[in-house]
């Protein structure tokens, strides 16, 4: 494998030869229709349309979906190409509905997508589903543009499988810095407290995050995969809508960031990827929770607004 050069400070997880024939004894693959039990936290290196029918059904609590959008990208030894939105719906729904099999009637759903795709998800998830909210979220990282508007958020839908689901809005309370300190008539805190770092209050969650931060080379969960999503960013969505042991699915897993939080979070978990050096750096992420289940932004059962911690600068 090719290994390139890094600057010093260069904190970015990668694989050397050795690390690859050893990650690839650990992945799974499917050759039959098999039970929870035998993909219950397993990275399986295979493409999903050549799968789906070999899993198994109603054992997913939370399924997470961070698919290619709708443009040109290059994915390591994978490419997608755009095409137009009515042919994106039907990509989507070639392996959205096939995998509603897998959900328990009780799941919740979570797709990504940017401003192109979005409208497509909507209405390919309102077919098959209950679309309850659509949570933006600030990716501060991005491209200037002298024509247009420099595209920096992304969406995700929320969606239930029916009216029976589990989300809690207190595993997700976020802490923030008040800039006005009112107090009441007797001199007492209104609804914040003064702690060590400085005065804070907690809030809950909303539909617009702005606390996020887009993994980066100095930052010890990145990797070289070009979409990588935020450990802090799952760790929300885990949170609020499963509960410890519950089973936790992705079937685009890129380098396995569902996966990972899922394991630090003490959920079961399973990811599907096409890609066989991504699915050993999910490998070898998986690998290195088991010393380090921190997760940046997120300390004592709180989530902290980005750059307000002392000793976690990037939060």
């Amino acid at each position: 494998m090719l290994m390139k050069n890094r600057a010093e400070r260069n904190r970015s997880i990668t694989l050397t030869n050795q690390e690859v024939a050893k990650y690839r004894k650990r992945l799974f693959r499917l050759d039959r229709v098999v039970s929870a039990e035998e993909v219950t936290n397993k990275i399986i290196y295979q493409d999903l349309f050549q799968m789906i029918h070999l899993l198994p059904e109603s054992f997913v609590d939370l399924m997470f979906v961070d698919p290619p959008y709708n443009l040109r990208k290059e994915f390591n030894s994978n490419r997608f190409c755009e095409m137009s939105s009515e042919e994106y719906e039907v990509w989507l729904e070639s392996w959205l509905n096939p995998l509603r099999k897998i959900l328990k009637p009780t799941a919740s759903v979570y797709i990504c997508g940017d401003w192109k795709s979005s409208p497509a998800i909507f209405r390919v998830m309102s077919k098959y589903f209950k679309v309850r909210n659509r949570i933006t979220w600030e990716r501060e990282k991005g491209r200037g543009s002298l024509r247009n508007w420099k595209n920096c958020s992304e969406d995700i839908w929320f969606a239930t499988v029916s009216n029976e689901f589990y989300f809690n809005s207190k595993a997700v309370m976020l802490k923030r810095k008040v800039m006005a300190p009112y107090r009441d008539e007797e001199g007492k805190p209104k609804d914040w407290k003064t702690e060590n770092e400085g005065n804070y209050r907690l809030t809950y969650p909303s539909n617009l995050w702005t606390d996020i931060t887009v993994p980066f080379w100095s930052m010890p969960e990145n990797t070289d995969h070009p979409t990588q999503k935020p450990e802090k960013l799952l760790a929300k969505i885990i949170l609020a809508s499963s509960r410890e042991g519950d089973f936790v699915f992705d079937p685009f897993a890129g380098v396995g960031t569902t996966a990972v939080v899922a394991k630090k979070l003490g959920r079961r978990y399973c990811g599907i990827e096409i890609d066989e050096t991504y699915c050993c750096l999910a490998e070898k992420r998986l690998e290195m929770a088991e010393k380090d289940k921190s997760i940046q932004g997120y300390i004592d059962g709180f989530f902290w607004e980005r750059n307000t911690l002392r000793d976690q600068k990037i939060s």
